[in-house]
């Protein structure tokens, strides 16, 4: 078991003295297909793309002026939270939000502070929310994105919209997904840790639960019946309790800012934790990844680190 445990703490050593980078590296725009799969897919390593989207409408007409008349009393889907943390652990639960149904226009006169409410609000709906409830926006932007639908001969599972107050905080996760995403106003902060650094990173199992705000405004949380616990990562990377979880001390988390205008491709399995500056739009793409041996290699690395505790 120790020599396994050894082989565990070389593994992230060795990846990054082969190929992954410091920081996240900047491309002055989109390759060719094949260009970009072989540097970036296949190596699966995070680049922010400059002038990606540049012809996008969007990045000039959404403000919420705009918004406001071209989907205000559309009824779309919000999350909501006492705190900001939707999906995330609380205690010994994990929480989801209150999904909540309202207009676009009151969920804009919340985060322009034209109307106090207790909670903090984020349209974060993982289902491509924008092509299903917001159409009428995808005219501004594209439905995906030709050279990344050519590179992996698929189009995307998902196009998703952002868009929340500065206090929505995404907890650190993983997703199956290549992911591009796009930010048409304010800025995201992400912090990135490789798949190879699964190793150090900490997963407990929690009781599923969701907020539901009473009518005196306070949350409470109500757990899902008849419901199997969740794998979820219970360390904060903003604040991390080493004492507790002294293997992240190996990890080397990688700290972006994807600023109006810049794409972020973050690939499949990568680990990340996004905040942003009140306000801030945004879409991200979802194309599937391949269940290929990366896929198994990681699954095999995820065994063996639970195997060994």
């Amino acid at each position: 078991m120790d020599a396994v445990k050894e082989c565990l703490r070389n593994f992230p050593k060795e990846a990054r003295e082969l190929y992954l980078n410091d920081a996240v590296p900047y491309l002055d725009g989109p390759l060719s297909p094949l260009q970009f799969y072989r540097d970036w897919i296949g190596p699966n390593k995070p680049c922010i793309i400059r002038n990606a989207f540049s012809d996008w409408p969007a990045l000039s007409k959404w403000n919420p002026t705009y918004l406001r008349e071209k989907v205000g009393s559309k009824v779309i889907s919000v999350a909501v939270t006492p705190n900001g943390y939707a999906d995330a652990v609380n205690g010994n639960r994990f929480v989801m939000p209150e999904e909540r149904q309202m207009t676009f226009s009151s969920l804009l006169d919340i985060t322009e502070g034209k109307v106090k409410s207790s909670g903090v609000f984020y349209v974060q709906k993982q289902c491509s929310n924008l092509t299903e409830e917001l159409p009428e926006l995808t005219g501004d932007v594209q439905t995906h994105i030709p050279w990344m639908s050519e590179a992996l001969g698929k189009q995307p599972d998902a196009v998703n919209f952002w868009l929340g107050e500065e206090s929505a905080v995404t907890s650190m996760h993983k997703d199956h997904y290549e992911n591009l995403y796009c930010v048409i106003s304010g800025q995201k902060e992400f912090i990135l840790i490789p798949p190879t650094d699964r190793p150090f990173i900490p997963y407990e199992l929690y009781q599923p639960a969701t907020y539901r705000q009473k009518k005196d405004g306070e949350f409470e949380i109500v757990d899902e019946e008849d419901s199997t616990k969740v794998p979820w990562i219970p360390l904060d990377p903003l604040n991390p309790d080493y004492e507790q979880y002294p293997s992240y001390r190996l990890a080397k988390p990688v700290h972006c800012t994807v600023k109006a205008g810049e794409m972020l491709y973050l690939p499949s399995l990568w680990f990340h934790h996004v905040r942003q500056s009140h306000g801030c739009i945004a879409v991200n793409f979802w194309y599937d990844m391949e269940y290929d041996i990366k896929y198994n290699y990681f699954q095999l690395v995820e065994s063996l680190t639970n195997a060994v505790g």
